[in-house]
């Protein structure tokens, strides 16, 4: 026995009262179940081999399909996107810097052919058509809004310029290769919806070499702060509500209301206990779509802390910046953080389990990591580690 200074642990044998023979399969494969050993474990067979596979690793065939249909289909989502696009279109922050780009850029815009991925009520194409005056504009929506996005483009005489299509981008069929991609296909964190996937599809198969991406980068952005109302309201409560002792729940308040992220904070410049920092960088104009998967998309953050307070946890946003198509021109730029403007996006918070006291001069660093889940594409899971702490945000809806 090798020793290597470590200390010994005393072995004891035991014996094997019942066979365990784990099946090794991958995501995809259908597997025949042939009992159901406990409400965890299965006894199935793949490929005329059998073995035990945990159960929360399978899926009723027909739920799949259920499931799968509801991803192509996706009728709840176009429901959610008709309430969605009002919030979008009454958010002025949003809109003016999509106009603000595309007036200053208007001389450069002037016939040349735009592409429009994901159009919604194509707010954009109608801000392209009305004021550059394109040589054409395709406005590309796969939700059923298309149909009031048609009606849209009419009603503001646009109809000449803009062809609304009704198409995935993966489906879509164009006359011609475009000169100008712009898409709003930003979401929480940056990536969270993964429509993005959809621009870059798009932007392969359709942007003509040297094209222009709008936005062409963004990055998602990270800040530690403090939230000192959401500690108090979800978790401090349990402590003494009405004068009892209501203790025994406060970590179980804990492990409910901080296991996700919260969406929509509004978080208050005041708030940050450090200058944010850009964590992760997409260049449209080369990121592919394999840089989506799962470990690709990681980012290192130092914050130096320069205000006294408490660490509650992180927020995030993301800034997106469109780059002048005229000599001499100055970018636009759509920043969702709390310095700027609001925005229906608002922030996203991590909190943490346990606040952390900090000082000014105390540093923060570690990394972030974007992981997309295999099965829903449209969802991730957050992973932050910093130090000697390392806590993950499964992204649901």
């Amino acid at each position: 026995h090798h020793d290597d200074g470590r200390r010994r642990c005393s072995a004891e044998e035991f014996v094997a009262v019942a066979d365990f023979s784990p099946l090794r399969f991958s995501a995809g494969d259908r597997l025949l179940v042939l009992h159901k050993s406990s409400p965890h474990w299965c006894w199935a067979e793949l490929h005329g081999l059998s073995g035990y596979v945990p159960s929360n690793h399978l899926q009723a065939r027909a739920q799949q399909q259920v499931e799968q249909q509801v991803e192509v289909d996706c009728p709840w989502q176009d429901e959610e996107y008709y309430g969605s696009y009002g919030t979008l279109v009454r958010r002025r922050t949003r809109c003016y810097r999509s106009k603000q780009a595309i007036c200053a850029n208007s001389a450069s815009l002037r016939g040349r052919v735009l592409l429009d991925v994901g159009c919604g009520t194509g707010i954009i194409s109608l801000f392209c058509a009305r004021f550059s005056q394109p040589a054409a504009l395709y406005a590309v929506e796969a939700s059923t809004m298309v149909v009031h996005t048609r009606r849209l483009v009419q009603e503001n005489g646009c109809e000449a310029l803009v062809t609304v299509i009704h198409s995935r981008a993966g489906d879509l069929v164009l006359p011609e290769k475009v000169d100008v991609l712009v898409s709003d296909w930003m979401g929480n964190c940056l990536l969270f919806e993964f429509m993005v996937e959809s621009v870059l599809v798009a932007r392969d198969r359709w942007l003509e070499e040297g094209g222009t991406m709008w936005p062409s980068s963004a990055s998602l952005v990270l800040v530690p702060c403090e939230a000192l109302a959401e500690y108090e309201e979800k978790v401090s409560f349990w402590k003494c509500p009405y004068g009892l002792d209501f203790s025994c729940l406060q970590p179980i308040a804990q492990r409910e209301f901080f296991s996700k992220p919260k969406f929509n904070h509004e978080s208050k410049p005041e708030d940050c206990l450090s200058a944010p920092c850009d964590v992760i960088t997409l260049d449209m104009h080369t990121v592919q779509v394999a840089d989506l998967e799962v470990g690709k998309m990681t980012g290192e953050f130092k914050f130096g802390v320069e205000n006294q307070g408490t660490l509650h946890g992180f927020t995030a946003w993301f800034s997106a910046r469109f780059r002048s198509l005229e000599t001499g021109g100055t970018p636009a730029e759509l920043n969702t953080g709390p310095h700027s403007n609001p925005t229906h996006w608002k922030r996203t918070l991590f909190m943490l389990d346990t606040p952390v006291a900090a000082r000014p001069g105390d540093s923060i660093c570690g990394t972030l990591q974007l992981r997309r889940i295999p099965v829903w594409r449209r969802h991730m899971t957050v992973t932050l580690q910093w130090s000697t702490y390392n806590k993950s945000f499964p992204m649901w809806r």
